[in-house]
């Protein structure tokens, strides 16, 4: 059994997706619809990792609704589907991914590159229809039970992103993960001179029930401001926008683990406040580890507590956007 699996039940229920199997852009899992209107091409993707399946349920619903652009296109996407259909409620923590993390191989350099793995093989495959798309919505959970947050990347313009759709009330700025490049950081979501725009999604924890309700909410809700859907869908099933309510926060660094003693001083889940610098979070065997700014916030610490690995990544809270 995976160190996953250790706290938290699986109170999901992964929906089956093999209706969904043929889509209409000649790639398995990939269903583009287009409103015949000018508008933007919106994507909403889900299971980039095969264990999160919150985003699963989210487009499930989408689909079972017929929800359909009221201009411009939008393309609903599995994206991980190998590692989603392997997925075991007995073992949830074991179908992460099969070969390699899918969302950190959006790299050009890696895409373009020689090696070759299932996660690999899908990216490029579904390359080219990312390439198409001006604005994305990635749907994820986090393996602590913490509050919902968007990751909005290193630049200004995915913050404003954020405070445009409207949810959730946590904003994170950050350049993603030495070990590769994510989904969101692809092509021009990440560059600040490019309209293009991404944000990702991190609905709560794996297979808490909350996450289920987060995932399909909160596609509603950026769907409405965005625009593809009628006011009175959007009335029905999105969630009440947060944007007075949002805080900001930009990471400032990761902590990472030194040796095989590493222990937290506290149970902490994601989101905590340190208001001064130098405050002691953890111990690595007996090296204190401590906040390196005031304002410091806790982001989404592991429970894989090995050496080499990320304890937690370190964030300050923005005054503004």
């Amino acid at each position: 059994m995976t160190q996953d699996t250790l706290q938290y039940p699986v109170e999901l229920q992964a929906p089956d997706i093999s209706a969904y199997r043929t889509g209409n852009r000649g790639i398995d899992y990939v269903h583009t619809f287009d409103s015949g209107k000018p508008g933007p091409h919106v994507m909403v993707s889900a299971v980039v990792h095969g264990n999160e399946i919150c985003g699963a349920i989210a487009l499930d619903h989408l689909f079972k609704q017929q929800v359909r652009p009221i201009r411009g296109k939008l393309t609903l996407a599995f994206m991980n589907v190998a590692a989603y259909l392997a997925f075991d409620p007995k073992d949830p923590g074991a179908t992460r991914f099969i070969d390699e993390d899918f969302n950190r191989v959006w790299g050009v350099d890696v895409l373009e590159g020689e090696r070759d793995s299932i996660e690999l093989s899908r990216a490029r495959e579904l390359r080219p229809i990312v390439d198409e798309v001006d604005y994305l919505f990635d749907i994820h959970s986090m393996f602590t039970a913490t509050v919902p947050v968007i990751m909005a990347g290193p630049e200004r313009k995915g913050r404003l992103f954020a405070q445009q759709s409207g949810i959730p009330q946590y904003v994170i700025s950050d350049h993603g993960h030495k070990a590769g490049r994510r989904l969101r950081d692809y092509g021009g979501f990440s560059d600040p001179n490019s309209e293009k725009n991404a944000l990702l999604l991190e609905c709560g924890q794996h297979w808490e029930k909350s996450s289920e309700q987060v995932a399909i909410e909160s596609t509603y809700r950026f769907l409405a401001e965005m625009e593809m859907i009628s006011p009175e869908l959007a009335e029905k099933y999105a969630v009440p926008a947060e944007s007075e309510k949002q805080k900001y926060i930009e990471v400032s660094g990761p902590c990472t683990i030194k040796t095989d003693k590493f222990r937290f001083t506290e149970p902490f889940t994601g989101m905590e406040l340190f208001e001064t610098k130098g405050s002691v979070i953890a111990w690595d065997d007996e090296e204190p580890v401590t906040t390196p700014n005031d304002d410091c916030v806790l982001i989404m610490p592991s429970g894989r507590l090995f050496k080499g690995e990320t304890a937690v990544r370190f964030g300050q809270l923005l005054r503004e956007i």
